[in-house]
């Protein structure tokens, strides 16, 4: 065997003693069953190749690969990364490894990146659902087989599955109520997908915001979009050619907060002087843009760690009845919404 070599596996140690690769891997945990003098020698040769074990490997001869499967609707955006480091900070405590995927907002990516993981034997799945996803059968498969599930943000099956939401009700309420008491009357919102959790959430905390500031709902000030900034740009221009435009809006993400406030600066409108703008989720643009954006900020690496601590849950204890971990957000004022 060539010595130096980057990936040394058990079976090259194996080759190189003349026993089986399960006589090796005993020997490397002092298995009684090994002679000592046996033992010394593979201990030994093991070292001066470098051998360190392969945790994919050693987890499918204990039918535990000890790995849990990710999938997020994006890996650029700081709200997944830090709810990713949340999840991390736990399976690394319990001695796990994660791996990651996007769908990139679309179902068929969803379906393949689950494909893909439980090919390479992950333990189970933490997932955000796609802004695309209304059909579920690929996670029904999971649930059927008894294969640890949690969803967060965007979920689904929530009777069986355990998940990590926020208080999106409470949040949007915030928002409107924020809106009136800083003088803004004509209260606009750009939701997102009505099959989405988070855009029926939000939507029904703005209009019982409007109620209890007073407010009447006026449907034209509530317009949907797909997500995409190019979207959150046409909703955004409908509802400032409307015959009397909002004079403060607030988007379901940043990202559509951003687009909106590119359109409302293009029709040479003033933030927050002709139009107020609030986003969700803030982002890390939200400090920079000028003005900086108000924004509802969620407890990102929490969420991360509650789906870690429900997905062990369920590897120990897959009888466990699915529950919902709803965690508080927070309203952080900035230029864009004060006049």
């Amino acid at each position: 065997m060539q010595r130096g070599k980057s990936h040394v596996s058990l079976k090259d140690i194996a080759r190189e003693i003349g026993v089986s690769i399960s006589t090796v891997s005993r020997a490397l945990n002092n298995h009684p069953d090994i002679s000592p003098e046996v033992t010394r020698k593979v201990q030994k040769l093991a070292a001066e190749l470098n051998y360190t074990p392969n945790p994919l490997a050693m987890g499918l001869l204990k039918q535990a690969t000890r790995m849990i499967g990710v999938i997020v609707p994006d890996l650029v955006t700081h709200f997944y990364s830090s709810i990713i480091s949340g999840i991390e900070d736990i399976a690394e405590q319990k001695g796990y490894y994660i791996l990651i995927a996007s769908s990139n907002e679309t179902l068929q990516k969803e379906i393949k990146a689950v494909e893909n993981l439980m090919k390479t034997r992950v333990e189970g799945l933490i997932v955000c659902l796609s802004q695309e996803t209304k059909n579920y059968e690929h996670f029904d498969r999971l649930i059927n087989n008894n294969i640890p599930l949690v969803f967060f943000d965007r979920v689904c099956r929530t009777g069986e599955v355990p998940s990590v939401v926020v208080d999106n009700v409470d949040a949007a309420q915030k928002i409107t109520k924020h809106f009136y008491k800083n003088g803004f009357r004509r209260i606009a919102y750009i939701a997102g997908p009505d099959h989405l959790n988070i855009s029926q959430e939000r939507t029904q905390g703005y209009i019982s915001g409007l109620k209890s500031c007073g407010l009447g709902f006026h449907p034209e000030l509530l317009v949907k979009c797909n997500l995409s900034s190019k979207d959150a740009i046409k909703a955004t221009a409908q509802l400032l050619n409307l015959p009397e435009r909002p004079d403060a809006i607030f988007g379901i993400n940043d990202t559509v907060a951003f687009a909106a406030m590119k359109e409302i600066k293009r029709q040479g409108f003033r933030i927050p002087e002709d139009v107020a703008l609030v986003g969700f989720t803030d982002e890390f643009h939200s400090t920079v843009v000028d003005p900086a954006l108000t924004s509802i900020t969620h407890p990102t690496f929490e969420i991360g760690q509650e789906a870690a601590r429900l997905f062990f849950r369920c590897v120990e204890n897959p009888e466990a009845k699915a529950t919902q971990v709803i965690l508080n957000t927070k309203l952080v004022i900035r230029k864009s919404s004060v006049k």
